[in-house]
């Protein structure tokens, strides 16, 4: 008897459930849907989860009309939250699998500007330096038309000082150190990189300074007077001149 009604209160509770499955109403969100909802989202600052949503768009509707939309918005939902490695793969995702989207020059000024903000200070290994110069030119060269083309220009004067301010510190270390022919070879590695920097223009007097001590007096001279050939600079030119003095007396 109490076998009987156990497997009678089963019974019930197996239909009650059968019949809630067969009531209960399923929402299915379209891709736009989905994608105002993950909008919302990322207004809201609510990251993680706005990083679901657009996820989903992207694997789960790749055809869809805001496909590119998610694909774009990932990458600033990585970039908001300063993770630009991440966000710098985003972006290039987008670019890779879909170049008409018209969101392909901002993601191009977006991934420049990941690397831009991962570039350190001039002492230490510069490859997203390089990395961001390589892409800001890129967007000069592709879409000079951007509203962000501009400041791409200013971003590769800024990072072109950086990289010969690495290089012309290292020339002026080995000097001190004494080590003058490294000291040499970075110079003109400035000299010959970057020369219309200001770095590019010390660094005659630094190679001019080393081949004096290296008593290499005649090509100390023919460095400093290429030098005064163009350097409109008075400070400079005056150092030069100065420099070109004590070497005419070795000579």
């Amino acid at each position: 008897m109490v076998q009987l009604m156990t497997r009678s209160v089963a019974i019930c509770l197996l239909a009650q459930l059968l019949a809630c499955g067969t009531t209960e109403e399923v929402t299915v969100l379209t891709a736009e849907e989905r994608f105002q909802k993950a909008m919302e989202l990322f207004e809201d600052e609510d990251y993680v989860e706005a990083i679901d949503q657009f996820s989903t768009i992207t694997l789960q509707f790749q055809g869809s009309t805001v496909a590119d939309d998610a694909q774009f918005y990932l990458g600033e939902v990585r970039y908001e939250r300063h993770e630009f490695l991440l966000a710098a793969f985003e972006y290039q995702q987008l670019r890779r699998n879909m170049p008409a989207s018209p969101f392909v020059p901002e993601a191009q000024y977006k991934l420049a500007m990941c690397y831009y903000e991962l570039a350190p200070k001039s002492a230490l290994d510069q490859q997203y330096t390089v990395k961001a110069m390589d892409e800001f030119q890129r967007l000069v060269e592709y879409y000079p038309e951007s509203e962000h083309a501009p400041v791409a220009e200013e971003r590769i004067t800024e990072l072109t000082d950086r990289l010969a301010r690495k290089d012309y510190d290292t020339a002026r270390l080995y000097a001190t150190m004494e080590y003058y022919r490294a000291a040499t070879l970075y110079y003109d590695s400035v000299i010959e990189k970057y020369h219309d920097t200001e770095y590019g223009r010390l660094s005659y007097i630094g190679k001019a300074e080393v081949l004096l001590e290296r008593n290499m007096l005649l090509e100390a001279r023919r460095t400093l007077l290429k030098f005064l050939e163009t350097e409109q600079d008075e400070d400079l030119r005056w150092r030069a001149e100065t420099l070109l003095e004590r070497i005419e007396d070795r000579l």
